[in-house]
């Protein structure tokens, strides 16, 4: 019998498999039945370890078959969630509220509950949602896995079970490595440029869970500075002065790096910056100012989409100066743009939306947590990456301990964008005309 016969799956799924996956597979179901079986719990530990171990044998076309027959024969019993449904509807007691979530949840929960019995599990599991997460990206239906895992791993690595640690010139050597792996916001060239990111005036903190030993699961970096910095390329140089850090009035969070794809989604980002505010104000009394150096990676694709309007009411001839910037000889070319791309990108970060909320990722994530849009730099990074994305510029948001609380909830009940009246103002000046749908309140200070 063909595996598509086996598993009620297509022949086009079949012919996609090497040969040696579909024996692989038969026996991998084999034993994801067994795990939710009653003979799943006699040697539990040693069956979801075999199941992993022919999971991570699979080849990507593999693995897909496999997801597939997840969602197939690993499904909540549409009958059965109908009956309870209205069992419940008819009589909500506890009874029957407990028997429709019994069957709401879908058999594959309690498999991967099941297999995180195999040493090393929960790293098999990160692992296995962020093969799902790539093939989503690619066009799959496979969201009730992703969805699936990320509830269980949104338990298993909530606040309660992480750790906060800093990491010096003097962490393990696995760690500092994986640094160097990770970071994806301003790349790390090597264990000199490593170093003067752990000196006296910075600091460099990480969460940790102890399924994942010496895996930092997102990290941050931060510059000891005297004033508010507005240009990142300063604060990466290999070869700058050391200076000493109780001289430092701020803290310039300039890169956060999300580690484990399988654990996007996860929010660690806004526990781990508010532990870093927390531990750097209890050690260094002096700071008084705490903000970011933010790049804005979605500018330059949102600029040239507003180009390729007929409606757009850009500045006449910003399509052909700005097509310069990417040119090896632009010279000063980028500095005749200041006074029309800075107000272009305090309209953007103000006005453009991906539904109610701001269209650029980085915005989302500082105002979700409380920060306030303070100021945009102009020629803040000049590296390639800055260029392309966002013509150099980079953002200040600034993390006011005493507003925190109220930005969030405004962020939270109504989308508002807390924003300085500087950046307002820029935006006014934008060359381009303000949805009328958009124009409300929302945008402004209170």
């Amino acid at each position: 019998m063909g595996l598509a016969r086996f598993l009620g799956l297509s022949a086009r799924s079949e012919a996609a498999l090497p040969l040696s996956d579909s024996r692989s597979i038969r026996k991998l179901l084999s034993h994801c039945r067994a795990l939710l079986s009653e003979r799943g719990g006699i040697d539990g530990s040693q069956l979801a370890t075999e199941a992993l171990n022919l999971y991570q044998s699979l080849e990507p076309p593999g693995r897909r078959v496999f997801f597939e027959a997840l969602i197939k024969d690993f499904s909540p019993d549409p009958e059965l969630v109908g009956h309870a449904a209205d069992a419940y509807r008819r009589d909500p007691s506890s009874q029957n509220l407990l028997q429709l979530q019994r069957v709401v949840e879908p058999p594959r929960q309690e498999l991967f509950r099941q297999l995180n019995l195999a040493p090393e599990g929960t790293r098999s599991l990160v692992a296995m949602r962020s093969h799902v997460l790539h093939e989503i990206d690619n066009g799959s239906q496979l969201e009730p896995i992703a969805a699936d895992l990320g509830h269980l791993l949104m338990s298993w690595f909530n606040r309660g079970f992480l750790t906060l640690q800093r990491i010096d010139w003097h962490s393990s050597a696995v760690v500092l490595q994986k640094l160097i792996e990770y970071e994806a916001v301003h790349q790390i060239h090597g264990w000199d440029d490593l170093r003067r990111r752990l000196e006296a005036d910075r600091r460099c903190y990480a969460f940790f869970h102890s399924a994942l030993r010496e895996e930092p699961l997102i990290f941050i970096e931060v510059a000891l500075t005297r004033g508010m910095s507005e240009r990142v390329q300063p604060l990466l140089a290999p070869d700058s002065e050391v200076k000493d850090p109780a001289s430092a009035d701020s803290a310039i969070f300039y890169s956060i790096t999300n580690c484990q794809d399988g654990l996007r989604g996860v929010p660690f980002g806004s526990l781990l910056v508010k532990q870093v505010v927390e531990d750097l104000r209890k050690n260094l009394p002096r700071l008084r100012t705490f903000a970011t150096l933010s790049p804005i990676p979605g500018f330059r694709k949102w600029l040239g989409a507003e180009l390729d309007k007929p409606e757009s009411t850009l500045v006449a001839g910003v399509r052909k100066v700005l097509e310069k910037l990417d040119q090896p000889d632009s010279g000063g070319i980028a500095n005749d743009l200041k006074d029309h791309l800075i107000p272009l990108c305090a309209f953007y970060l103000l006005n453009a939306k991906r539904g109610k909320e701001p269209l650029d990722a980085v915005a989302r994530f500082h105002l979700k947590n409380g920060a306030r849009l303070d100021r945009i730099n102009w020629s803040a990074d000049t590296s390639a990456s800055g260029i392309r994305q966002s013509a150099g510029m980079m953002v200040n948001y600034v993390y006011e301990l005493d507003d925190l609380e109220r930005n969030h909830e405004l962020y939270a009940r109504r989308c508002q964008v807390s924003s300085s009246r500087k950046v307002q103002a820029l935006a006014r000046q934008a060359g381009v005309r303000k949805p009328a749908r958009a124009r409300s309140k929302e945008n402004l200070v209170q």
